[in-house]
């Protein structure tokens, strides 16, 4: 549903009220002149759809198309793939690697990629998975220092009620709450070695915190783990509507600020750049 669309084409004429928030109009002009690659799967494909759905709103012409480079998109693009194999994500973050096969001078200013809820279960080596994803995007960026990568946490699940989950949990059978403990510890990764230091998507804070900042969480061993929340998603996984526009929301937020200290850094006199 996202490969090839130009959001905002049909727009109202500029005499219209088009828009009403002003903020989210500025951030999406922002993007509608910078270049992005992003590698996903499903979910991924969710967020685009918010985006691109937020874009048209607004009437800003943002094109989202699928590619499989990373490299040569034209101003105003979102590049993305469906890298790798869902259960496997080793091939997702080769994948990712392989999508900058192109020239470093075409290269996207912004990239990122995620991983998914179900590329963790018990059998998940966390530790050596995030070895190898911290050694693919420092490859990447000295190949590619023009790139700036995002770092995203991988998305969570709403947690599973009724008599069948209560069942899991006494046989000791994986519940949504234990596969999102094990998916945590990624995300714990991701936000400690890079939060402060290199821009994070903090995905999974995301789906778990409500328009009002509640958070949802449900409890293990004495600790919080953090849930999808059930008003973002049809399935307990994928994000419905509302999901889509909250997640894109908060993306478009993250890009358009990189892209807008992006372009200082391109204008900035020698010693101006932060």
């Amino acid at each position: 549903m996202v490969a090839g669309v130009v959001a905002g084409a049909c727009a109202a004429p500029e005499s219209s009220p088009v828009s009403r928030d002003e903020t989210l109009r500025s951030d999406l002009e922002r993007l509608s002149r910078a270049t992005i690659f992003f590698g996903h799967q499903s979910v991924g494909a969710d967020i685009l759809a918010g985006v691109a759905s937020l874009a048209a709103r607004e009437g800003i012409p943002l094109r989202v198309v699928e590619t499989r480079d990373a490299c040569g998109l034209a101003p105003g693009t979102i590049g993305h793939s469906f890298i790798g194999e869902n259960g496997a994500p080793s091939t997702k973050v080769e994948s990712f690697r392989r999508a900058f096969g192109g020239d470093p001078a075409q290269a996207p200013e912004l990239a990122l990629m995620k991983l998914c809820y179900v590329d963790f279960d018990g059998s998940t080596d966390v530790a050596a998975l995030f070895s190898g994803y911290r050694a693919s995007v420092e490859e990447l960026r000295r190949l590619f220092p023009s790139t700036t990568f995002v770092h995203v946490t991988v998305p969570l699940t709403a947690r599973q009620g009724g008599v069948k989950s209560l069942v899991k949990s006494m046989m000791g059978r994986p519940t949504s709450v234990s596969m999102n403990a094990i998916r945590e510890k990624f995300n714990t990764l991701i936000r400690e070695t890079y939060r402060g230091r290199e821009p994070v998507f903090d995905l999974a804070r995301v789906e778990s915190t409500g328009t009002d900042g509640s958070v949802t969480t449900s409890s293990l061993g004495g600790r919080d783990v953090p849930m999808l929340i059930p008003a973002y998603t049809y399935d307990g996984s994928h994000l419905n509507e509302a999901g889509r526009e909250h997640v894109a929301r908060a993306l478009v937020a993250l890009l358009a600020s990189l892209e807008q200290d992006s372009a200082r850094r391109q204008v900035a006199p020698a010693g101006m750049v932060r």
